[in-house]
């Protein structure tokens, strides 16, 4: 046979500014795996995201539970990993740290402690969430030496400033899409539970377009003063705007947007790099 092992490497050039890599693909199991990677963990609040990298671009990401990471050993099997890092914003449950130590490459847990190439000037930084630093880690890769406004539209909206210098002075925490339509349900008695998708209107002209336009435009209302706001302060601002929810700005605004859903993932990949030496 052409085959005699049923097993044959192909090089593929991947498209994205992806590095050159190598792809086995087994026909038997129909598995494909890239060259020496890495894997970037980033656990939220309400899922978690595994991010395979090659270099310093990404080329896969896939969601799964935050409290187990059920697809994490499908998810190893599919590349050569060589190493790893895990950032959580919830602690790490114990199922995960299992998962963990079982893998066949190091893992680096991204903690207050770790080293990052950044100056952070948050006062408490035991409480920062590592997402929020890994964001501002990740923009200032993206656009170095420029003053950036990071907002995180997820469970939460985030609003983190890191200067042209590197330094990362914090930001503000608010209510995310999801959690003020529960909250006016569920904090009242008689408002119901609307969904985000539907009409949205200048002004509600009912119960349920009413708490929709009030959600969605009073989030785009507030990132907009605190776009405005903050460009007071830094006149050549740029913005960065991450996350699962969307939200329909103005054209001039909108044009001002870097919109980068691997602003976390990035920056946990540059601070593995940043420590690889210590995980080897």
């Amino acid at each position: 046979m052409f085959f005699p092992k049923r097993r044959f490497f192909l090089s593929l050039f991947l498209l994205r500014n992806v590095k050159l890599s190598v792809l086995l693909f087994n026909i038997s199991t129909n598995y494909c795996t890239f060259g020496p990677v890495k894997l970037i963990i980033d656990i939220g609040n309400t899922v978690a995201k595994l991010v395979a990298f090659d270099g310093e671009e990404p080329v896969e990401e896939i969601k799964t539970s935050n409290d187990t990471l059920a697809d994490l050993p499908a998810f190893t099997r599919k590349y050569h990993f060589t190493c790893g890092i895990v950032g959580s914003v919830i602690g790490i449950p114990a199922a995960v740290e299992e998962k963990l130590e079982g893998l066949s490459f190091p893992i680096l847990h991204f903690t207050p402690d770790t080293p990052i190439p950044i100056c952070n000037k948050y006062k408490s930084p035991e409480t920062l969430g590592s997402d929020r630093l890994a964001a501002a880690v990740g923009a200032s890769i993206l656009k170095p030496e420029k003053d950036i406004l990071i907002i995180d539209a997820g469970t939460c909206i985030t609003y983190d400033v890191i200067d042209a210098s590197r330094n990362y002075w914090g930001g503000n925490i608010a209510p995310g899409m999801q959690m003020r339509l529960h909250a006016l349900h569920e904090y009242t008695v008689r408002l119901p539970l609307v969904q985000a998708e539907g009409e949205v209107p200048g002004l509600g002209y009912n119960t349920e377009t009413a708490i929709r336009s009030g959600v969605l435009r009073g989030m785009k209302y507030e990132i907009e003063g605190y776009i405005k706001s903050m460009r007071a302060k830094y006149p050549h601002l740029l913005v960065f705007l991450t996350g699962g929810d969307k939200i329909n700005f103005d054209t001039n605004i909108r044009n001002s947007i870097f919109a980068d859903k691997f602003i976390v993932p990035r920056g946990l990949n540059k601070i593995l790099d940043y420590n690889y030496d210590k995980i080897q």
